[in-house]
């Protein structure tokens, strides 16, 4: 029988959706009006007493934090990546908070396959979860990323396109492309469009040099999928397919206008506070690998015109 809550309370925060929860939480059947959650294990109480004591008596200082492995520190944000075989009952309690805030989340009682990035805040207090992204350990897709979410306390502070970012800084750690799961969800497109747009964008102005490019060498360059680029050039009139191939028209002072619209946010992946390696994989048998992609050539090349590209 699948049960549901009105409040969920890591911070004080009304839920959107329905979720189910584990029958041992719910009382006599009937419907949990408030579900407290410990921050730093992501248990689940029905009283704040039990949540408090938890905490006090088994829950020293040096463990407050998630479980798995630190692999990213810059400042006051870490990221922990967390296996959903070794960490079961974490993984599938993420999973549960995430569908109270995601109406299209499917929801996985099996978290084996997966791999969880949590990002947190950090104090002296501990580590403090603000969202968190998960991906498959092998996806025969190329999906790099399969859910994400910024807890409703802690949204319009960037977190989101961090998660986005951090999950393309693997891909390029990989030597991978990658893409969200697809078919995305409208929340999924609003916060993918601007990442591909400023990424893009900034790319083709500040850190290219080349005189002809192609679509797939800025897919090597950034790890976004080529379709992904093509969607996203296309959206900002960028993009003609003459004879076809695919040109990107764009004078310097188009992509510098741009720029200005699109801008590459604050807080952003410093690539050398990451201390991460990939899983082996067969490079040979890998087609998400970018050592299997066809290097560019003149007839599918974008020429610069005019400082531009």
């Amino acid at each position: 029988m699948a049960h549901t809550i009105n409040t969920f309370i890591l911070q004080t925060k009304d839920t959107w959706y329905f979720s189910p929860l584990p029958k041992e939480l719910t009382k006599d059947g009937h419907m949990i009006d408030v579900l407290f959650v410990c921050e730093f294990t992501l248990q689940f109480f029905t009283r704040k007493e039990e949540l408090v004591r938890h905490q006090h008596k088994h829950l020293p200082t040096n463990k407050r934090h998630p479980p798995g492995n630190e692999i990213y520190r810059n400042g006051n944000l870490s990221m922990f990546e967390v296996d959903g075989f070794e960490e079961r009952i974490y993984c599938q309690n993420l999973c549960y908070i995430a569908k109270l805030f995601l109406d299209h989340k499917t929801l996985y009682f099996d978290v084996d396959p997966f791999l969880f990035y949590v990002l947190c805040e950090v104090d002296e207090r501990g580590f403090h979860p603000v969202g968190y992204y998960s991906k498959e350990k092998y996806s025969d897709v190329g999906y790099n990323l399969a859910c994400i979410l910024t807890f409703p306390c802690h949204q319009r502070k960037g977190y989101g396109r961090f998660l986005i970012d951090f999950s393309y800084e693997l891909s390029k750690k990989e030597e991978k492309v990658g893409s969200p799961e697809k078919p995305m969800s409208d929340l999924g497109q609003q916060a993918y469009k601007p990442y591909w747009t400023s990424t893009i964008v900034d790319f083709l102005l500040h850190q290219s040099e080349e005189k002809h490019m192609s679509i797939m060498d800025i897919s090597k360059q950034t790890s976004i999928m080529a379709e992904d680029i093509i969607f996203t050039l296309n959206m900002l009139g960028l993009l003609k397919y003459i004879n076809g191939v695919y040109f990107i028209t764009a004078e310097r002072y188009v992509l510098l206008e741009l720029a200005t619209k699109h801008p590459v946010k604050e807080p952003k992946v410093d690539p050398s506070k990451l201390h991460w390696t990939p899983y082996l994989t067969d490079v040979k048998r890998d087609k998400f690998s970018i050592h299997s992609k066809k290097p560019s050539t003149n007839q599918e090349s974008a020429p610069r015109e005019k400082g531009g590209f």
